[in-house]
């Protein structure tokens, strides 16, 4: 996929899973799982052990029917090294115009933290494809929508806060796309290997994505 495939992919299936697996065995295992449930983008945080040779694999197994990128990068070096990799995206915890650049040279997709307007705005400047609202349990859904108000060019993603009792209402507010982590796929089911809860999750994910957009 090129980078405007992709971004259509993410704005499409409206769900971003974030992963902290212990293995790459688990990770495709749970990526199986939430694949049936109709997720298709998955964010392998660099706190993973041995991310890099977890994204290199699951992005062979996978090819483009699941979009994986990198979470939690910090810096060029880790952005770069993601690339390589294989990652088709990269997110940061934080706003580095440097991260910004880099990925913008790659032509991969770049998704900054920011939590404030001043930095929504820095991010999009810079060249950002999409900002990472974090922490968006503080300010919740509503934040999106204030932050929209003066800033409608902006597509924001929040992380953080968000589970299927918030889902619809970010969606709702104007949120472009979720970011979803141990209320989608938690350590405590990945050790499990209970795939049929991680599909189940999946799905009803997706189902409050319709519903948030529907509104």
């Amino acid at each position: 996929m090129n980078k405007t495939e992709k971004l259509a992919l993410m704005r499409e299936t409206g769900v971003i899973a974030i992963m902290r697996a212990k293995s790459s065995d688990q990770l495709i295992a749970a990526a199986d799982a939430i694949r049936a449930g109709g997720v298709r983008v998955i964010e392998v945080t660099m706190t993973t052990p041995g991310a890099l040779d977890v994204i290199g694999k699951a992005t062979q197994r996978y090819g483009d029917d699941v979009l994986f990128g990198a979470g939690s990068v910090l810096d060029v070096e880790t952005a770069r090294a993601a690339i390589l990799a294989g990652a088709g995206f990269i997110v940061a915890p934080t706003l580095s115009v440097a991260v910004i650049e880099l990925c913008n040279r790659y032509g991969v997709p770049v998704m900054p933290g920011i939590f404030t307007p001043t930095e929504a705005l820095t991010a999009w400047e810079a060249g950002a494809d999409m900002v990472k609202l974090f922490p968006a349990s503080f300010g919740g859904p509503e934040l999106i929508k204030a932050i929209l108000a003066p800033l409608p060019q902006l597509e924001i993603v929040p992380v953080g806060g968000v589970d299927l009792d918030t889902a619809a209402d970010f969606i709702g507010k104007g949120a472009a796309a979720l970011g979803v982590g141990s209320s989608l796929v938690s350590q405590g089911l990945l050790d499990k290997g209970d795939a049929a809860e991680l599909t189940r999750r999946a799905a009803a994910f997706i189902a409050e994505v319709r519903r948030g957009r529907a509104r």
